[in-house]
């Protein structure tokens, strides 16, 4: 007759399998609830410029998309940035997206089209506004760039609205003051070290691949920009939205600072729609949190995704499917 083992014993047999299946990095697959069906279908991902950190995180974010849902086919679709995001997400042109916080509150206060529809799944982590110069240049401060030839990044862009409200914050006019050049990320390192433009705003994760490149063939230096952030936070939907950082000198280091760099930063918030059905949601919320240390050996801002901070998506409200994620893994 079978020996029958204490129900103390069974406890222990089944922690300790869960254990070696959470060591094997299969424990997600293991726990997905019983009779539920693996998610199908297609799901298009518009991230960011092909050299910025938005198209990388979603290159490596599709990785971990195919190996947890694979019945889930991921496209992805190179963009201008957060504005042109969040008008193909809202429409129905694509499934999830990137976007800067003050970004969607500007589609929000703008009344465009699909806004209402607009839904978070998680925050991730903070772009940094970036202000790129020659090291030789007499630019210190971003009212120095008067007169200059300055890259705002393009019409659709987060950087493009930030520099904007930037520039204006340092009392400059850019009709009158300087020449604003409506380049990405993708032309900017190149055109600085060509001397066709005098500077950049860039506003992403740190480092930006594209800029860490340029400093390591071409001496550049980043302005600091902390003596702007009280003007940016003095009014509007967006205000709230800014934060002051600092920039470790390390970030570059081979850019010609000789200390840490003022500036402020920007949440960073992944967002779909209310269309996007709830089991999907869901997995594709816990994909996206569980993926953080594999992608952030690649991209170093993922590393700051975080479970605790992931549920503060404002101003948008969370997904139901990742309000059911986030409830399921809550201590």
């Amino acid at each position: 007759m079978p020996l029958a083992l204490p129900q103390v014993s069974r406890r222990r047999a089944v922690r300790g399998l869960l254990a070696v299946l959470a060591a094997l990095g299969v424990l997600t697959w293991w726990l997905w609830p019983f009779g539920q069906p693996e998610p199908t279908g297609r799901l298009t991902f518009s991230t960011g410029v092909p050299t910025g950190v938005y198209h990388r995180y979603g290159e490596l974010l599709r990785q971990a998309l195919n190996r947890d849902m694979p019945e889930v086919h991921v496209t992805l679709v190179p963009s201008e940035g957060s504005q042109q995001n969040l008008q193909r997400v809202a429409t129905g042109e694509a499934d999830v997206t990137i976007a800067t916080a003050d970004a969607v509150a500007k589609y929000q206060l703008d009344r465009r089209p699909g806004a209402e529809r607009l839904r978070g799944v998680a925050r991730l982590y903070d772009d940094y506004v970036q202000l790129v110069v020659p090291a030789a240049s007499p630019v210190h401060s971003a009212a120095d760039l008067k007169g200059k030839r300055v890259a705002i990044g393009q019409p659709g862009s987060g950087v493009r609205l930030v520099s904007e409200r930037l520039l204006t914050a340092a009392k400059l006019d850019l009709l009158k003051d300087l020449t604003t050049v409506p380049i990405g990320i993708d032309q900017m390192p190149a055109e600085l070290e060509a001397g066709r433009i005098d500077a950049f705003f860039w506003s992403g994760g740190l480092p930006t691949n594209a800029v860490r490149e340029l400093s390591e063939r071409y001496e550049i230096r980043l302005v600091p920009l902390g003596d702007l952030v009280e003007a940016m936070q003095s009014g509007g939907i967006m205000a709230r939205h800014y934060r002051p950082a600092v920039m470790p000198q390390d970030a570059y280091a081979r850019a010609r600072n000789t200390s840490a760099v003022t500036t402020l930063a920007v949440p960073n918030l992944l967002v779909t729609t209310d269309r996007t059905g709830t089991a999907l949601a869901e997995r594709f919320t816990r994909t996206v949190l569980l993926s953080r240390d594999g992608i952030g050996h690649e991209v170093h801002a993922a590393q700051l995704v975080d479970l605790r901070t992931a549920i503060y998506t404002d101003p948008l409200e969370l997904h139901q499917g990742a309000q059911r994620y986030y409830r399921s893994v809550k201590p």
